[in-house]
């Protein structure tokens, strides 16, 4: 399963990327708001650290315009994918840029069935959010399990990127699950490596280490 970093933070992207644990980055509006830059140029600084695709959101709601946004946000960078909605209008944008042979990565899909016309429509990437399901007491996961399985029915080529990962546990659910991608804020991708027990045997080890005396350096 491909990692994916949620944020805009140019400084977390580069020191998860550093250890080889960003696969892509996906951004958006509100990721844009809080890293207080400019779009373009915050976009164009992240595509120079990561070499895998980087989402960056149209803010258009006719088609006629994303497919304008999305033209100019892909040329940015050649790793530029173009984040789309998921309505009637996205999907019709989705169709001419993927046509045009660009990325597209198409966002706030809820359902199955809506996962099933971002795949008819080219999408490169499906984002299911499974965090804002569990919100509002639906299974999240669930959703994930169902494009699955119609897309290794019908031989989609889209990839199930799980969005809206809340905890480690969304990550754990979704790489069982068989997802192609998931994005998760930094701080979540950090906590994978965090376990009590992890901690109390290094103490141990490390009080041990103390009564020998010894020194390797």
């Amino acid at each position: 399963m491909k990692f994916f970093v949620d944020t805009a933070d140019v400084d977390a992207i580069r020191d998860l990327n550093d250890l080889g644990m960003v696969d892509g980055v996906t951004t958006n509006p509100s990721l844009i708001l809080k890293s207080g830059r400019d779009i373009i140029e915050v976009t164009r600084e992240i595509c120079g650290i990561v070499e895998g695709p980087v989402s960056a959101e149209v803010v258009a709601l006719e088609a006629d315009a994303m497919i304008a946004e999305g033209r100019k946000l892909a040329e940015i960078a050649p790793n530029i994918t173009v984040k789309l909605p998921l309505t009637w209008d996205g999907l019709k944008a989705c169709k001419v840029l993927s046509g045009e042979g660009k990325m597209v990565n198409v966002t706030l899909c809820f359902s199955a069935n809506q996962a099933l016309l971002a795949a008819k429509a080219g999408a490169t990437f499906i984002s299911p959010f499974i965090g804002r399901l569990d919100d509002i007491a639906l299974d999240g996961c669930e959703l994930i399990a169902d494009i699955r399985t119609i897309y290794d029915n019908y031989g989609f080529e889209t990839q199930i990127l799980a969005a809206s990962i809340r905890s480690v546990n969304h990550v754990l659910d979704v790489a069982r699950i068989g997802a192609d991608v998931m994005t998760a804020p930094p701080e979540v991708i950090r906590k994978l490596a965090s376990h009590p027990l992890t901690d109390a045997g290094l103490a141990q080890f490390m009080k041990d280490w103390e009564k020998t005396g010894q020194k390797i350096l």
